[in-house]
């Protein structure tokens, strides 16, 4: 597949709202909340959040009971509401109140996996990472990009084949396109801006007789 024509079919997407927010501390809470948990649910709850405690100070405060109604009903809510109070008095107390920019660092936090940890890298700190979740597992492999079993394999699949000044846009387009049209069950196919590049839909056209 010619990647230059993927890349430039997919750029007037625009980028998911947990990548555009302002600073590193948000954007990793919003990744966090987003494990697990459908786009739309986790945008609400992040706005939520935001409205009530504004900064990293603010949101240290809150107990974990008020932070679980504001993050609610994002997956794992109650386990993903003491990550947050535990992660904002180990940033405050280890970092300064700044998230840190290495990897293992941030894969120390609690509720930081690596889908977590490569966002916070790629949309805060622009770095050369790519954010594999299960929008980009699933598009690389309908895409033919990959053929891969897991979204360990497809990270480092990706990053072999595709070249590094897309790597840190590739999570905001595959996500968009997976909202928008590659859904899980039912893709929509037809309206989708890369139908004729893509060879899944020739799968699903079968399907369907």
């Amino acid at each position: 597949m010619d990647t230059e024509e993927l890349f430039h079919r997919l750029k007037k997407f625009e980028r998911p709202y947990v990548s555009r927010q302002k600073t590193p501390f948000w954007v990793l809470i919003g990744a966090i909340l987003s494990t697990r948990t459908k786009d739309e649910v986790t945008e609400k709850a992040l706005k939520k959040l935001i409205e009530y405690a504004p900064d990293i100070h603010k949101l240290n405060e809150l107990p974990v009971g008020k932070i679980e109604k504001l993050i609610y009903p994002v997956g794992f809510y109650h386990t993903k509401a003491k990550n947050l109070k535990i992660l904002t008095k180990t940033v405050l107390e280890k970092y300064n109140g700044k998230i840190p920019q290495k990897l293992n660092e941030l894969l120390s936090l609690p509720g930081v996996g690596r889908k977590v940890a490569t966002l916070v890298l790629s949309a805060a700190f622009d770095k050369d990472e790519i954010c594999v979740d299960t929008h980009v597992h699933r598009i690389s492999n309908r895409l033919g990009l990959v053929e891969t079993k897991n979204v360990l394999e497809t990270e480092r699949e990706l990053k072999r084949i595709i070249p590094q000044k897309y790597w840190k846009k590739i999570n905001s387009y595959f996500v968009t396109l997976g909202r928008k049209f590659c859904h899980p069950r039912k893709p929509s196919c037809k309206d989708c801006p890369l139908k004729d590049l893509c060879p899944y839909k020739r799968c699903a056209a079968s399907k369907a007789k």
